[in-house]
């Protein structure tokens, strides 16, 4: 994937060899890299280059209290965990939480891909302990990713909720958008999940029509981004302005319009797919 970020940092670099897996390694002797989460954010310590993920043959060597531990795989021999850490527990000082959409702009890609795969499987298992069609206390599964009922023998498989976003274009100017979630002044192309038995592309123009009350035309498919909050998979198109005025829902758009490129309000940051999809067509429009 070709989205941009600010920063990377020289560490970053280990983690664009990832290898996944499941079932952990039984003669670790290395130091394993551990992505620990507590109430959602993301356990750091300062190595003296930057805010960076703990490092440790174990989580208990680190004095951090945890529940459980998710093998993700490897990189560069090291293995990889996601850790969730007891709400309760109080960390050790030189430890400090992170949010992780913040990260999207200080850290690599890489980072913030791993990052995101580790937050969401801590999350997928925390809403899977009991099977949703019986009730019963779930085990991991000995091979896959996935939570296996011992009574009515039902597995669950890490959740993904297929997003739509998109940026609408009408010659020298593109529709942004403001959400009453947004921060002040920040408009963004716009978004929604996928509904049963709809293509992607079938899904983008309803969103649009439902959103803002236009009919677009020449949708097509310019990359994808996977977003860990909570567990959406982004992906991005392009489509032109086809017909009808601009009428807002009121209740997911309060505000949208046509912006000249050379003349736009505040954006998303870079990282996010959205910021890439603008960035992308005001570069091809300034050439």
């Amino acid at each position: 994937m070709s989205w941009a970020v600010l920063t990377k940092l020289p560490k970053d670099m280990v983690y664009q060899h990832f290898t996944p897996g499941v079932v952990a390694p039984l003669d670790n002797t290395r130091p394993s890299i551990w992505f620990a989460f507590q109430a959602g954010k993301l356990v750091m310590v300062d190595d003296g280059n930057g805010a960076e993920v703990p490092e440790a043959l174990s989580l208990s060597d680190l004095n951090i209290p945890y529940d459980t531990t998710y093998y993700l795989g490897e990189c560069q021999g090291k293995s990889v965990h996601a850790v969730q850490v007891l709400e309760q527990a109080i960390l050790p000082p030189e430890y400090f939480l992170k949010d992780l959409r913040g990260l999207i702009i200080e850290k690599s890609e890489s980072f913030f891909l791993l990052a995101g795969r580790a937050r969401q499987i801590v999350q997928w298992d925390i809403d899977h302990l009991y099977c949703s069609r019986c009730g019963t206390k779930t085990v991991t599964h000995p091979q896959d990713r996935a939570k296996e009922c011992p009574q009515c023998g039902y597995t669950q498989y890490p959740r993904l909720s297929p997003c739509v976003i998109g940026l609408i274009t009408r010659g020298s100017k593109i529709l942004l958008a403001r959400s009453p979630k947004f921060p002040e002044g920040m408009f963004s192309t716009l978004a929604g999940f996928v509904e049963p038995g709809e293509t992607l592309e079938q899904a983008f123009a309803r969103e649009v029509n439902e959103e803002v009350g236009l009919s677009i035309q020449h949708i097509t498919y310019i990359s994808s981004q996977p977003w860990p909050f909570p567990h959406s998979l982004m992906i991005g198109f392009q489509a032109e302005y086809a017909d009808g005025d601009i009428k807002v829902d009121g209740i997911e758009i309060q505000e949208a319009d046509w912006f000249p490129i050379d003349q736009l309000p505040l954006i998303p940051p870079a990282g996010s797919i959205s910021r890439y999809l603008i960035d992308r067509y005001v570069e091809n429009g300034q050439r």
